[in-house]
């Protein structure tokens, strides 16, 4: 899988490339990054990526130029074409079932915004979606992309230690995860349900899966709902 990103801050992507799950998977090759800054296919000498909207508002637009000639040379690097989704708080939630679709393609290009956003025309002609993180804004679109990336990441093959792992993460079955304990038995009082101490392990799949439901109806009922 090969990821490029698109941001005016590329060094903020090392907290993936250095760190965890997504460091080892780099090593192992089970994906690639490349980030692309937009001020690199400016033609002035100041660089500049932004400018004014148009019917006066606060803040500034990321130009349409600089991005489309960005996705241009990303697109000219690859024999497939990328899947190119802008992190945007208007667009569709980040969900599991998201990261899973995210996860099987072969390319994906992330457009991460800054200021208020960028002109309308290139959402147009060259984004394929836009995803949320959230019904909240944050600085720029980094974090969010970092988040999406990492989703996708750890459920490609290989990338965590058990194969299970990321099948058993919530929301993967559309409900929360069940509670886990580890050594020791008793801490501060709280021991561990004697029933995961006794192998029986349909016993234990048939409470795991109770108390998945419990927890959901508790914390989220809406994904019941669903």
């Amino acid at each position: 899988m090969r990821f490029d990103v698109i941001t005016l801050f590329p060094e903020m992507f090392s907290a993936l490339t250095e760190s965890g799950v997504s460091r080892r998977a780099l090593q192992s090759e089970l994906y690639q990054i490349k980030t692309w800054n937009p001020r690199q296919f400016t033609t002035d000498k100041h660089k500049t990526v932004d400018d004014r909207p148009y019917g006066g508002g606060p803040g500034m637009l990321m130009m349409y130029q600089p991005l489309k000639d960005t996705i241009t040379a990303i697109k000219s690097e690859q024999a497939v074409k990328p899947h190119v989704v802008y992190l945007s708080p208007q667009g569709q939630p980040l969900t599991q079932e998201k990261a899973e679709q995210l996860a099987q393609l072969e390319s994906v290009t992330l457009l991460c915004g800054r200021y208020e956003g960028v002109d309308e025309r290139l959402l147009i002609s060259e984004v394929d979606e836009e995803i949320s993180i959230g019904d909240f804004v944050v600085s720029g679109g980094e974090l969010p992309a970092m988040m999406l990336m990492d989703a996708a990441i750890r459920l490609l093959p290989g990338a965590l230690g058990h194969n299970q792992s990321a099948e058993q993460d919530s929301f993967s079955d559309g409900l929360l995860d069940c509670p886990h304990y580890t050594r020791p038995e008793v801490v501060d009082g709280m021991a561990v349900p004697n029933l995961l101490m006794e192998g029986n392990h349909a016993k234990i799949d048939a409470w795991r899966q109770a108390q998945k439901l419990e927890r959901t109806q508790q914390r989220r009922p809406d994904l019941l709902k669903k």
